[in-house]
């Protein structure tokens, strides 16, 4: 019993560590230390007869090391391969084109009713190539916003549909839902993509595009004053370095997504995985580099670009997920998770107790510390473990986790993405959470709908 109060402490310090801005990384790899060296002075085998170092006192660094190696074995590779591909893409000019390519027909269209969901829409599908909720945001301001206020469009509406583009959207290629897939035992990724992730997103999605015409429009009529004094200043375009890139250039971004599905519905039996299709789509990006540039030494300079994103990677995911889930092996330790399992295994409504549970947890501590990646990495580790004792679908509980972690990101008045496109069109970001978390929220019930019917 001191054991599970004492691990509930140190969750509960972390968390507030967390939601209070503290390093999400080093918060949890002293959380997962403490665990560990509590457990090992209350007489618990932190590792095993055949794991352990031989001695006790340096197990518990053993135990990160171990995580670092399994990482590196599975979905932080992945993770550290599309970080760098992104990284490329950006640097020759191709996610741009992608960008270019998209929202063009975007300009055409004058009818608030269909272009505000559209915009909506082809936002949240540049997110499969922009992973970054603020990067994407910093482009669409300097790239769309214009193209929008020219179209009719207020200021604020504008800003509420770029700050809402990245969330929930359905991609093999996402970091979290790689680790997502892992953690829930699927060999492939796009399984847990098609067959569990799109059904619920999908349709949250299609109701948040509605949801924000009817919410726009509405707050528009409502803001009369604001909108003039705002819309009467000219939205100055942030400089944005010419790369003279062939628009033809849209294609690399996206070919590693057809190709995932182009194996993955001819090919399954074959063994091709998202690290191998990346580093196709990567190298025949390079070679048209060196064709169109004809400067073989700038070029190679260039791919290393590549290398330098998978560095981002590993300090911005990879590490987060090493020391979520060694903080997750010190709960274990401690006894926690075999509590909680046992706690709630006698309940009936047991399953939507623990799906509302770390939904709402993970949506508060994603509202209150405006990043939704170090709630998730370190909660989904717990999922799996915690439902198979309990007789519960960890679908059930890790699928809708994963989208609040998302959806109440563009909720927080202190998400990067919230603060960028606030200060782009100088409003408070209050005002900008006021345009966003109606829709958002639409999508919150969705998502907990369908996933309640679908894993009931």
């Amino acid at each position: 019993m001191v054991d599970s109060i004492l691990a509930v402490i140190v969750l509960i310090l972390a968390g507030w560590a967390i939601a209070k801005n503290y390093d999400a990384k080093v918060v949890l790899f002293i959380a997962a230390l403490v665990l560990l060296y509590s457990g090992l002075f209350l007489g618990h085998n932190v590792l095993g007869a055949k794991a352990s170092t031989g001695l006790s006192w340096v197990d518990p660094f053993k135990v990160i090391k171990d995580q670092f190696v399994r990482q590196y074995g599975n979905a932080g590779l992945i993770i550290l391969t599309l970080f760098g591909f992104a990284a490329y893409m950006s640097h020759i000019g191709a996610n741009d084109m992608v960008i270019k390519v998209l929202t063009k027909p975007l300009s055409y269209v004058r009818k608030p009713i269909i272009l505000i969901p559209m915009v909506f829409w082809v936002g949240t599908c540049l997110q499969i190539i922009i992973p970054s909720a603020a990067s994407l945001a910093v482009i669409l301001m300097a790239t769309l916003f214009p193209v929008l206020r020219a179209a009719g469009m207020s200021t604020l509406t504008a800003a509420a549909l770029i700050a809402t583009t990245a969330t929930i959207v359905p991609t093999p290629l996402g970091g979290d839902n790689v680790v997502a897939a892992r953690v829930l035992g699927f060999d492939n990724v796009v399984d847990y993509v098609a067959f569990h992730l799109a059904p619920i997103t999908i349709p949250a999605l299609f109701v948040m595009g509605i949801v924000h015409y009817f919410w726009q429009t509405y707050l528009d009529k409502k803001d009369v004053g604001m909108l003039k004094e705002l819309d009467k200043e000219a939205f100055i375009e942030a400089e944005r370095p010419e790369k003279n890139t062939p628009t033809w250039y849209f294609i690399f971004p996206i070919l590693p997504l057809v190709l995932v599905i182009f194996f993955w519905v001819f090919f399954r039996k074959a063994k091709v995985g998202l690290v191998e299709i990346t580093l196709f789509s990567l190298i025949l990006a390079f070679a048209c580099e060196l064709i169109r540039k004809r400067n073989i030494k700038a070029g190679m300079k260039d791919l290393g670009i590549f290398f330098k994103g998978m560095g981002d990677g590993f300090s911005k995911v990879v590490v987060l997920i090493v020391a979520a889930s060694s903080m997750v092996f010190g709960l274990r330790v401690m006894g926690l998770i075999d509590a909680i399992s046992n706690s709630i295994s006698n309940f009936e409504n047991a399953k939507v107790g623990l799906m509302l549970a770390f939904s709402g947890i993970t949506g508060l501590i994603t509202f209150i510390s405006g990043s939704g990646n170090a709630v998730f990495y370190s909660f989904i580790e717990l999922i799996p473990q915690i439902a198979q004792k309990a007789g519960i679908d960890p679908i059930m509980v890790a699928l809708p986790m994963q989208c609040m972690s998302n959806l109440f990101r563009s909720m927080s008045p202190v998400a990067a993405v919230i603060i960028i496109v606030s200060a782009s069109v100088k409003v408070n970001p209050l005002v900008l959470v006021k345009r966003t978390w109606v829709p958002l929220m639409s999508g919150v019930v969705v998502v907990l709908a369908l996933s309640f019917f679908k894993y009931m």
